[in-house]
Order: C-alpha cells, then structure tokens, then sequence
C-alpha cells in the first residue's frame, strides 16, 4: 500500500473533496528511531513498525469513537499490520473496565484503499520528494514486504496512475 506523494491541495487537517473528514499521515507519528534508521537507509522490520501501528490504531479508535470520519495515509504493507490497524496489538493485555471486567480491544470498520503502481512509476515520484525522512532506495524494501490486500479483507485497489480528483472519486463511491 503506498501512500500518495503530499499534494499541495491536501491540507494537514482534511484531503481536498472529503468535507468532514479528518487526514491522518502515518509518517507523522514514526518514532524518531524509526526515521533515523530509515534516514540512514535500513529497512524497518515488523518489531520497528508494531508499536508505530497500535499508536495509529489508538487515534483511529478515539477519533472513531468521537464520532470523526477519518482518512490515514498509512504503508500498512502487511495483512498483519492492517490488522493491528482495525484490532489493536494481537496479545496485547485486555484491558479492564470500571467493574475490573476485561474489555475487548476496539476494533474499527477499515475500508483499505491500495494505491497500485509500477516500482517505476512510484519510484519517480519518490526522487520528486523533498525533505521526506524515508529515502527512495527504500523503496525495494516496501515491494519486497508488500502483502497486497486480498479477500476477506475490505479493500479496494486504485491506481496511482489516476489523478487526485479521480482517486477521491473512487472511493468516495465505493463508500456510498
């Protein structure tokens, strides 16, 4: 899953054309850890990303749960990762309520939206990319780990090949 270059017409706060909902970048939330070993050009492996994923899992679920639409720019490459995404951390201890009853992980409805392109089409947007932590020749890494979503998963698969607008179309129909 590969996330879109930033667009000047994405604000920090909701992508252009999706009034009410609120925009996440997952890159935003990387341990300073995690970005300096991608600066330095190593992949990260799944005990890098785990913890990563369960702090996006914990906004989604607060922002859910407030009754907030939210979109994540997130490289959940793995069918492991994106549950974690709607699940929380599988094995993590149960959590206890008021009554000292455990409670159940939230679990969130996640509609994936796989962003599908050529290695050399996403690898020449990747060399426009100013200022960004993670350097291209990363990209490798990220087909190499790169699980595509598949059935039963709630998903659907966009090209990058498309504009914005188009992108924004798709799965704004998709929702309806």
């Amino acid at each position: 899953m590969e996330r879109l270059e930033r667009q000047p017409e994405i604000d920090r706060g909701r992508p252009a054309g999706i009034p009410g909902w609120k925009f996440y970048d997952a890159d935003d939330y990387h341990s300073e850890e995690n970005r300096m070993k991608m600066a330095k050009g190593i992949p990260l492996n799944d005990q890098d990303r785990i913890p990563w994923l369960c702090s996006l899992h914990d906004i989604l679920v607060r922002e859910v749960a407030s009754g907030q639409q939210v979109v994540l720019a997130c490289s959940a490459l793995k069918k492991m990762y994106r549950d974690i995404l709607i699940r929380g951390k599988e094995g993590a201890p149960l959590k206890r309520d008021e009554s000292g009853k455990e409670e159940k992980p939230a679990e969130l409805q996640l509609l994936v939206v796989h962003l599908s392109g050529s290695f050399e089409v996403i690898s020449g947007r990747l060399l426009k990319r100013k200022g960004h932590f993670m350097p291209p020749e990363l990209l490798q890494s990220q087909f190499d780990t790169l699980e595509p979503p598949s059935a039963p998963e709630n998903f659907i698969q966009v090209s990058v090949e498309k504009n914005l607008a188009e992108i924004i179309a798709t799965i704004m129909e998709t929702l309806k």
